[in-house]
């Protein structure tokens, strides 16, 4: 288990990535840190890279970053001197140097959206990402299960999850206007109306966003080549715990 700690969320103001990160190792907790390239120039980028050997982070998530809401005043410079896939290769060129770094020392990923790819889709975002050495990709938040059965069965058959894990992407929602806002604030996620239609009719609707993050963690155990699952909440982080004891995949994990 690992917690994600992303940089700038949604393209607003939160803590360090790299400090948050020492915070967690201090505490005996795995951290997973993100570094987006939207307002990084590559010297800035790779003194982070080198602060996270520095620090024994070793879990990167390499990622383009969430662009900057319009009431974000004064506007802040976007550099994008690289982009994600650039970084990830970059990083990888580091883990391979011995004078940098210990052999094996990064355990690379990025991201990438599930979607229902048509016919010849050449899978191109995630092919680039792991030749540049992704080992593991987190998918945007998608709980459209047949959508991402669909993304799965055709990325089998590219046979690139012989080199990369994909964690699948779903939300806790806690209310309609929770998912409403996800839905709307949140790039390339996939919430169906079916959900926000039981969240919208339920009597508890925090009660019934555990129940579907449940749900929805039962059904991606059982998709072939899905190696786990990143669990975002906007609201009330401690139903986490909740949704997992709920779904039951930790007892099954344990007798498999």
């Amino acid at each position: 288990d690992a917690i994600l700690i992303t940089d700038n969320q949604s393209g607003r103001i939160h803590m360090s990535t790299l400090a948050a990160g020492a915070l967690l190792i201090d505490a005996g907790v795995d951290p997973i840190v993100q570094l987006s390239c939207r307002n990084r120039n590559r010297i800035s980028l790779l003194s982070d890279l080198l602060g996270c050997l520095a620090l024994g982070i070793t879990s990167i998530s390499l990622v383009r970053g969430d662009r900057v809401p319009d009431d974000f005043q004064p506007r802040p410079k976007a550099i994008m001197d690289v982009n994600a896939t650039e970084l990830i290769r970059i990083a990888n060129i580091m883990k391979k140097d011995e004078n940098i770094a210990a052999p094996g020392s990064f355990f690379l990923g990025g991201v990438v959206t599930a979607h229902a790819p048509k016919p010849g889709w050449p899978a191109k975002n995630i092919t680039e990402k792991v030749d540049a050495g992704a080992q593991f990709v987190f998918t945007h938040t998608c709980l459209d299960l047949d959508i991402l059965r669909t993304y799965m069965q055709r990325l089998g058959e590219t046979k690139l999850l012989w080199n990369c894990h994909v964690v699948a992407g779903i939300v806790l929602l806690s209310s309609e206007e929770d998912a409403r806002w996800v839905s709307k604030n949140r790039p390339n996620v996939i919430i169906p109306n079916d959900i926000i239609t039981r969240l919208s009719k339920a009597k508890n609707p925090e009660k019934e966003g555990i129940e579907i993050c449940a749900e929805q963690l039962q059904e991606l155990s059982k998709i072939p080549s899905i190696s786990g699952a990143h669990i975002i909440a906007s609201e009330k982080l401690t139903n986490i715990p909740v949704a997992i004891a709920k779904s039951g995949i930790l007892e099954t994990n344990k007798t498999s």
